[in-house]
């Protein structure tokens, strides 16, 4: 420090907070939010403390200065805890006869309300959808416009609320469903939904889970005219109720002998509590064959991948795409599956 010029003495102390704060990143997800809902706000912004920690080492790098070691090793330990931020690796592509696709997307009401200032991104919504074809469709914030018509799918199962606008989650499938139902959570619009579908001589449950929302405005200029207590203050009881909704979600989880899948809209990263309590040692799709970032929400300048589709061991995870189609707030993911045993 001593060496530092009095600029590069503030730009290091700066290092060293950002520093400490993904270090400390890597501790919370093993903390329950009902306890530390105001420190796991931080695991938010992991992304963003992994982008800022790696400019800093380039920083120093240039300069030639040992400071470099602080967010370097801190680096590392987020490497070997978290895995990488970027997969570099292409995509994997396996073809089989056996595959079948899976889907997830938060079609955000179909843009009932008019936030993409365009016509008819409903119909581009489905047009979407029919194009890439999946076997199954998870839909998180369903709603049945008129303009709606998914009857390429043979079974579907939806559960809506409301009394004016009825919206809610929806699984679509080509396979047949001989069961379905809903994990009820109290005091709000989310839940998560179940439906079993038959392929072949296989059951397989797939889940399709809609934790609560953080009701962020993702937009910078909406974000800094935010009162940043009420804003801390809001995440922090989301956090809470996200736990009580994940511990209701694993208890019938639980219950359950089949063959899983499990889609949804998390509203939370990879990096927390809820994510890793729910994943388990189930499989991420996206780690398992996908690349790049995997973004699946619109937040500016910082890669949010808030939506997942999980699978058991009895899957082989033969594909993934993240896609760029902006018809919602949400981004749609899928997989190429297959049964192991088949």
């Amino acid at each position: 420090m001593k060496n530092l010029s009095f600029i590069n003495k503030i730009i290091y102390i700066v290092n060293s907070i950002v520093a400490m704060l993904l270090l400390l990143s890597m501790v919370f997800p093993y903390l329950p939010p009902k306890t530390f809902s105001f420190l796991s706000v931080i695991n938010l912004g992991v992304s963003f403390l992994i982008i800022i920690n790696a400019l800093f080492v380039v920083y120093w790098l240039v300069k030639l200065k040992k400071q470099l070691l602080t967010s370097l090793v801190v680096l590392l330990f987020a490497y070997l805890t978290f895995g990488s931020l970027y997969k570099f690796s292409p995509s994997k592509k396996i073809e089989s006869d056996q595959n079948f696709k899976v889907m997830n997307y938060n079609v955000r009401l179909f843009n009932l309300y008019k936030w993409i200032p365009e016509d008819q991104v409903e119909v581009k919504i489905v047009d979407f959808i029919k194009a890439e074809a999946p076997d199954i469709l998870s839909i998180q914030e369903y709603h049945p416009h008129e303009n709606i018509n998914l009857s390429s799918f043979k079974y579907k199962f939806e559960k809506l609320s409301g009394k004016k606008i009825k919206y809610g989650q929806a699984i679509f499938s080509n396979f047949p469903i001989i069961n379905s139902g809903s994990v009820e959570f109290p005091k709000t619009a989310n839940n998560a939904i179940f439906a079993d579908v038959v392929k072949g001589k296989d059951t397989i449950r797939v889940y399709n889970i809609h934790l609560e929302s953080l009701r962020i405005d993702t937009k910078i200029e909406s974000l800094k005219k935010e009162n940043s207590e009420r804003l801390l203050q809001r995440i922090g009881s989301a956090f809470k109720k996200q736990q009580n909704q994940t511990e209701l979600f694993l208890e019938h989880k639980n219950k359950c002998k089949y063959k899983m899948i499990i889609c949804g809209d998390f509203n939370n990263t990879a990096f927390s509590y809820v994510y890793r309590k729910i994943k388990g040692d189930l499989n991420d799709s996206f780690k398992e064959a996908g690349n790049g970032f995997g973004r699946t929400h619109e937040f500016q300048f910082i890669p949010m991948r808030i939506d997942f589709i999980l699978t058991d061991e009895a899957f082989a995870i033969n594909g993934y795409k993240s896609y760029s189609e902006h018809f919602s707030d949400h981004y749609p993911i899928s997989t190429t599956l297959s049964l192991e045993n088949e």
